[in-house]
């Protein structure tokens, strides 16, 4: 999933655990005079609004679930057939109560919630879910996020305009919805858990689509207030209508702010509740102000920031297809001379983490240093470049660097510049508005570039297949079809263990060729109020919010 702005050990579920029990134990104590009782101070109430910063979404809509920002609205609107634990990121039940594989996973059954229903009152049945992926694959939907179906039988059909229905996906009944890919997918179950591939009403959709995708009918614990205005916010409310345990809390004021800067000012000053970006140097005052979260992740009084770890990286893109750049020897010069504990150090205060792989740690078969160059190493960058036959940097074009302003990334780059200087290379940098800056990655109109990357769905799988095959969200146009085998016989092992040691030397191998530069591993840098119980920002940068309750303002 692209970053706009910019499962985890046990001890940290234990620490949630612990937290949490103590919240869950405080049952309401018996009055037994006629004096009303303010409740414990640690007991969960009803009411009020959250208020959080986010940027402008690009959508809402789970046919285009494509970034950070949108992508939190979503997953509070709608649930998919599979969910993942805020703080381990453990697969769980969600609008699917079970499911299971044949022997070799090619066919999935998923057994739906019975009484689940939208936020309009309409029952959800596994004709929805077959309506909603069919409507991601749609050619005409211009949808961004069809790869997750891929595997999907009848998927490339749709895409090629030959058919229009997946014919892999059937609803068996309202409450069986049973789904046929085209190869063995052992990690297909964790596929589903992403907020893209919810059911959305067909009525609702084809009543008003544009209507729709403003204001979205979902099956999620919260519904939309009104519709979303743009540049401004998104409001919604507690769904009466959800299946499972309703929130403590009304409902969430998305407020849709310019930059980082304000949000922090916005938050000192009390009209957000959670500021998920607090600038690089005003985290040591954030933490002495507010405190810090235990497990990094929940947000408590007096525990207010939040440091954990994102399943996430940073990385630089380098443009395959440039005449320049598609030298392989050349892009291992330039990942060898960068600094990244520089980088770390002085854009990011030491938060963030320097990458090793395009893997970050918390993904199950993650391995420190599993690309040779992503490290910094001078002289070995020097002896690169000379092998790449531009010796201390003569008769190497200018490389132009291009990124979108804002949220620090000039720093970053300015500093990648110095480092490439520092061996001969002459760059210059080329900051752009985000709307446009996409548009000319997309189109492969650029040399050097810089991009995020957080997990759809925890598995290693998902660092690979989008990033590094055509089709997905290539953008550095990297394409080597043995890869692209490598990665096909890795989905299809149906052994998890085999599965993640083939993937493992796909890691290496697409290393080896250096076609993108991994800089730094994100981790949080937020902060909530002290009025905010129990809000949990996960490693994959969503905000879970059904067990958020908020502290009653004193009594005057």
């Amino acid at each position: 999933m692209k970053i706009r702005k910019t499962w985890i050990v046990l001890a940290l579920a234990l620490a949630l655990v612990v937290a949490l029990g103590v919240l869950a134990g405080c049952g309401k104590e018996e009055v037994t005079t006629t004096t009303t009782a303010a409740p414990p101070a640690d007991q969960p109430v009803s009411g009020g609004t959250v208020n959080i910063y986010i940027n402008e979404p690009a959508f809402i809509d789970p046919v285009n679930l494509q970034e950070s920002e949108g992508t939190k609205v979503g997953d509070m609107l709608f649930d998919s057939l599979a969910k993942f634990d805020p703080i381990t990121s453990k697969l769980l039940p969600s609008a699917a109560e079970s499911w299971s594989a044949n022997a070799d996973a090619t066919v999935w059954t998923f057994k739906l919630r019975a009484g689940a229903k939208f936020s309009d009152g309409t029952p959800v049945t596994a004709a929805d879910f077959k309506y909603a992926w069919e409507r991601i694959c749609n050619p005409a939907n211009e949808s961004e996020v069809s790869y997750h179906l891929a595997p999907v039988k009848g998927y490339q059909e749709m895409q090629d305009g030959k058919a229009t229905e997946l014919v892999g996906v059937k609803a068996v009944d309202d409450l069986t919805l049973e789904v046929t890919l085209t190869y063995a997918f052992g990690d297909f179950e964790y596929v589903v858990g992403h907020p893209a591939l919810a059911p959305v009403p067909k009525a609702a959709v084809e009543k008003d689509p544009k209507a729709f995708a403003d204001m979205p009918v979902g099956n999620g614990p919260f519904k939309m207030a009104e519709p979303w205005a743009h540049d401004q916010y998104v409001k919604v409310v507690r769904n009466d209508n959800y299946y499972g345990d309703k929130p403590y809390i009304d409902g969430v004021d998305f407020k849709i702010l310019a930059d980082e800067g304000a949000a922090w000012l916005e938050f000192k000053a009390g009209t957000i509740d959670f500021d998920e970006s607090v600038p690089s140097e005003s985290r040591a005052e954030a933490i002495a102000t507010y405190g810090e979260s235990a497990d990094g992740l929940t947000v408590s009084p007096g525990k207010q920031f939040l440091g954990g770890p994102e399943l996430s990286i940073y990385y630089i893109l380098m443009n395959n297809k440039d005449e320049l750049l598609k030298n392989p020897v050349l892009r291992q010069a330039l990942s060898l001379a960068i600094n990244r504990q520089a980088i770390s150090d002085t854009v990011y205060g030491g938060v963030r983490v320097p990458a090793t792989s395009i893997i970050p740690e918390g993904i199950a078969g993650y391995q420190e240093g599993a690309w040779q160059y992503s490290k910094y190493d001078v002289e070995a960058a020097k002896a690169k470049l000379a092998e790449a036959g531009y010796p201390a940097g003569k008769g190497l074009p200018e490389i132009t660097i291009s990124f979108n302003s804002g949220s620090g990334h000039e720093d970053v780059m300015a500093l990648v510049q110095a480092d490439w200087a520092a061996i001969g290379v002459t760059a210059k940098l080329d900051g752009q508005e985000w709307a446009q800056y996409l548009d000319k990655l997309q189109a492969g109109e650029y040399m050097v570039g810089r991009l995020g990357w957080i997990a759809d769905y925890p598995i290693i799988d998902n660092f690979l297949f989008p990033l590094f095959t055509p089709g997905g969200d290539d953008m550095s146009f990297f394409e080597d079809p043995a890869v692209t085998a490598s990665l096909m016989e890795a989905r299809k092992t149906v052994n998890t263990d085999e599965r993640i040691a083939k993937y493992q030397t796909i890691v290496k191998t697409i290393g080896d060729a250096a076609p993108v530069i991994p800089i730094v591993i994100y981790r949080h840098h937020a902060v909530g109020s002290d009025r905010v119980h129990g809000l949990v920002y996960t490693p994959q940068g969503l905000l879970t919010l059904d067990k958020c309750w908020i502290k009653p303002a004193a009594a005057k």
